[in-house]
């Protein structure tokens, strides 16, 4: 692969989900050149993930379909996939970035016609479903992916299998030889927009999960509710694959803890309001759905769908901070230890499945970020004391999409600003 090519003038915006690909595109069709790259095989981020949106219920395809259109029809941006930024030294004007190019084994001749996925046997985890599913080791993400082309897996290169899916494809597109590089580029401006990752709900130990079956997160249950998703649409148990039709939400679940979180994320209440009615849609009037809270976030225009919710009957709300989680061994079933503050009685409650509502935090931790960014105390950024890395989207703190999207549109004004100093001072 040859090596990027970016300059002083160069936006590099880092992070291809919602956030970056409206960063990218604000600027772009500014006259900016932008570069965007994306640590993943496709863009779209977590968004591409949801089955639907709050408060509307709309699909996230028609937002990202027109995304893609623009992106694809504007020369100002050019697209660099499975790229990780190691590091960002420097200053605004003169920013130095390391990229780590992962090899996809597959390059531009691809036509997506899935020869090289029937010709392998081999299945690893299905990263787009958060590993509820599995796909072949030679794999097109999803329906929507952009760039629309497969990747090989690194686990069949060097195999039989790898050698049957070059074999397979008619177009010469499977090139088993890519390495891993590193490379180096200067750019002008740095949109920071790598969103965010579900927090870690293995650590939230009295909750069991990852030790009970039928203990899942809020990520989890939006894909086993899409059709594209590992169960094609329908809500069955991990246990067992029954239905599950009393189903319990479990808020701030290591949002708002000292021993996790300390933030609130903002989106959980709104995220397990919206998945109530996935169990209706499923269910009608067997559909039980038990909302477990601390208090309810949803502000402006979501206070309108928490009222609508409120009067689904298929929906009740117990006001309590759950205690722990035990496991009926005979059925299954989870079962809710703690205290309903209203009222101050105790409870043991059994569902068939329990949806934790798990917190954000950034995906940026661990990156080598040059000295004046301002970080808050849970990882996320604020921008540089001169203005030329600007952090966007989930990235900058705990954001719903539609306020992402705001975020991102402000950071691209950002960094036209700081090219625009930059030329002023170079002239």
């Amino acid at each position: 692969m040859s090596d990027p090519i970016a300059t002083s003038q160069t936006i590099l915006v880092v992070g291809g989900g919602i956030s970056g690909m409206t960063a990218a595109l604000e600027a772009a069709e500014c006259g900016r050149e932008v570069l965007l790259v994306e640590r993943g095989p496709t863009l779209g981020g977590r968004t591409s993930r949801l089955y639907r949106y709050f408060p509307k219920m709309c699909h996230p395809t028609c937002g990202l379909e027109i995304n893609l259109r623009r992106l694809k029809g504007n020369p100002n941006v050019r697209v660099i996939t499975m790229a990780e930024v190691l590091r960002v030294t420097g200053r605004r004007g003169d920013y130095r970035v390391a990229l780590k190019l992962h090899p996809r084994y597959v390059n531009e001749r691809c036509t997506a016609c899935g020869e090289c996925a029937a010709a392998v046997s081999t299945e690893i985890p299905d990263a787009h479903n958060y590993g509820l599913g599995r796909v072949k080791a030679a794999y097109l993400p999803h329906a929507m992916a952009w760039p629309q082309r497969y990747v090989i897996d690194p686990s069949i290169v060097g195999t039989d299998e790898g050698q049957r899916a070059k074999a397979a494809c008619r177009y010469g597109a499977i090139d088993l030889d890519m390495k891993e590089e590193t490379v180096e580029l200067t750019v002008g401006a740095v949109v920071w927009a790598t969103g965010w990752r579900p927090y870690d709900a293995a650590k939230i130990q009295p909750y069991g999960y990852g030790r009970f079956p039928n203990v899942i997160t809020s990520v989890e249950f939006e894909r086993l509710a899409d059709p594209a998703g590992p169960t094609g649409g329908r809500l069955l148990r991990p246990s067992d694959g029954k239905e599950a039709k009393n189903i319990a939400f479990i808020q701030c679940a290591g949002s708002r803890d000292e021993n996790h979180l300390r933030h609130c994320s903002r989106i959980c209440c709104m995220a397990s309001l919206k998945q109530t009615q996935y169990v209706r849609e499923a269910f009608g009037d067997e559909a039980r759905s038990t909302v477990y809270y601390i208090d309810i976030r949803a502000i402006d225009r979501f206070e309108d769908f928490y009222q609508m919710v409120r009067k689904d009957a298929s929906v009740s709300f117990v006001k309590s901070k759950v205690a722990r989680i035990a496991q009926n061994d005979a059925n299954g079933n989870p079962v809710l230890h703690g205290v309903d503050t209203e009222g101050y009685h105790r409870y043991a409650t059994e569902h068939d499945l329990v949806v934790l509502a798990i917190g954000m935090e950034p995906e940026s931790l661990g990156v080598e970020l040059p000295a004046d960014v301002a970080v808050d105390s849970s990882g996320f950024i604020e921008g540089s004391a001169d203005a030329g890395l600007k952090g966007a989207g989930a990235a900058a703190g705990p954001l719903d999409v539609n306020r992402a999207v705001q975020s991102a549109t402000g950071a691209a004004l950002h960094a036209i600003r700081a090219v625009h100093r930059n030329a002023t001072a170079e002239a």
